[in-house]
């Protein structure tokens, strides 16, 4: 597969990072300095209509777009146990960003979930030294995308809804099913594809900046090669494919928490320097106000609950990485329970507390100045991609009768 170099042409932060982070605590100091970078404009860009093509750029000149890359070709040779606190540090500063980072790192690891493993060498070495940003044309709400078969060659066609990443990608994720079968066919192709045209109409009331239009996809052409995970044109199977599920689902937490993190460490940051005592009380500080400080503390106690859940849900997720060969059904459905219970919980605590903050800040913080609505738009916004009460009911039915989630396109 080739594609031809296509990088937004957003400046990011030009020559800002000289050296690339070599352990997790690195990284994850790394993705502290591109949010608080994120954070100077947040509430402009949140107000804007420009493609963020300087924070891709941005994602990729500190190297956290190549994170999950080999290190012999530039890449940070990282774990998902990092990415997934790297997508929440991001999405602390812009959930935008958060989720357009989080998408790209689940489409640049699709060659390794199902692809051979020549095309996981290919695909993995030219994906981190071209440091490629991936977008992904995959909405299973669709009508599925008809792919023709002309002997060498693959011909997508159809249309999609959602195409997170579009126009700020230099590659695009196509999935569609084989003219006259049931076989779904996941291939790479270059973002500026002849027949693939990526429309301007995400204008939703929260992650505004996701570049997550709809996509006209016409015959748009790939070889048969780039068919991911195929031998002579017949699909090698592992029960490791499945796993796309766990991870986005993963994605989504962490970047739910992060939104929630941002929310809470600028609402004290105003409480702290703007936030009055109420003229009725026994105090003369805010921060003496007792309902602001159990606030605080309600909020905080939560948060921290959820990440720990989180960050112990991603360990036991990257032990199926490690041995992606040998993972088992029950493994992986066990496994997609626990990932379930921490996007039920993710998305309780992170509307609550984008909700709750004004609480503590008084009707000044209302501005719209502030931009303190953007995080609960974020949130609101993406945490209706698939209803919480599905994730509740795979734990319920797992708990009461033993039941594991058959592997569908949410479960």
């Amino acid at each position: 597969m080739t594609i031809t170099e296509n990088r937004p042409s957003g400046t990011g932060a030009g020559g800002r990072w000289t050296t690339t982070p070599t352990t997790p605590e690195e990284w994850i100091d790394r993705a502290r300095e591109v949010a608080t970078i994120l954070a100077e404009d947040a509430v402009a860009r949140d107000r804007g209509t420009e493609p963020p093509l300087a924070e891709v750029a941005l994602l990729k000149d500190s190297g956290l777009a190549t994170v999950l890359g080999p290190v012999e070709f530039g890449g940070g040779g990282q774990t998902w146990e990092t990415a997934y606190r790297l997508i929440r540090e991001v999405a602390t500063a812009d959930g935008s960003i958060g989720q357009l980072y989080g998408y790209h790192l689940l489409w640049f690891w699709a060659a390794r979930l199902v692809g051979t493993p020549e095309q996981i060498a290919a695909v993995e070495q030219a994906a981190t030294e071209s440091r490629w940003f991936f977008g992904g044309a995959v909405n299973p709400r669709d009508n599925d995308v008809e792919i023709a078969d002309e002997g060498d060659t693959l011909v997508y066609h159809g249309a999609k809804t959602f195409s997170t990443g579009s126009r700020v990608s230099d590659v695009t994720v196509l999935e569609g099913v084989l003219a006259g079968t049931d076989t779904h066919i996941f291939a790479i192709v270059p973002s500026n594809s002849e027949g693939l045209t990526f429309h301007d109409d995400w204008d939703n009331i929260g992650q505004r900046n996701t570049e997550s239009g709809s996509v006209t996809i016409d015959n748009v052409r790939t070889d048969w090669s780039s068919a991911a995970g195929f031998v002579d044109k017949v699909f090698q199977p592992r029960v490791y494919n499945t796993l796309n599920v766990p991870i986005i689902q993963l994605v989504f937490v962490n970047f739910y928490l992060g939104i929630a993190r941002g929310a809470l460490d600028s609402a004290a940051e105003y409480t702290r320097t703007t936030t009055r005592a109420w003229l009725h009380s026994t105090v003369d500080n805010a921060l003496d106000e007792p309902y602001i400080v159990d606030l605080y503390g309600d909020y905080t106690a939560k948060l921290w609950a959820v990440e720990a859940l989180a960050d112990a849900v991603a360990a036991e997720q990257q032990q199926l990485h490690d041995r992606a060969d040998s993972v088992t059904e029950a493994e992986r459905g066990e496994h997609e329970v626990r990932v379930a219970a921490a996007k039920a919980r993710a998305t309780e605590v992170a509307l609550e507390i984008t909700a709750g903050i004004f609480e503590a800040l008084g009707a000044r913080a209302t501005a719209s100045s502030h931009g303190f609505d953007r995080f609960w738009r974020n949130v609101r916004t993406h945490t209706l991609h698939d209803p919480v009460f599905y994730k509740r009911r795979e734990v319920g039915r797992h708990v009461l009768t033993g039941e594991l989630p058959t592997p569908t396109w949410y479960s």
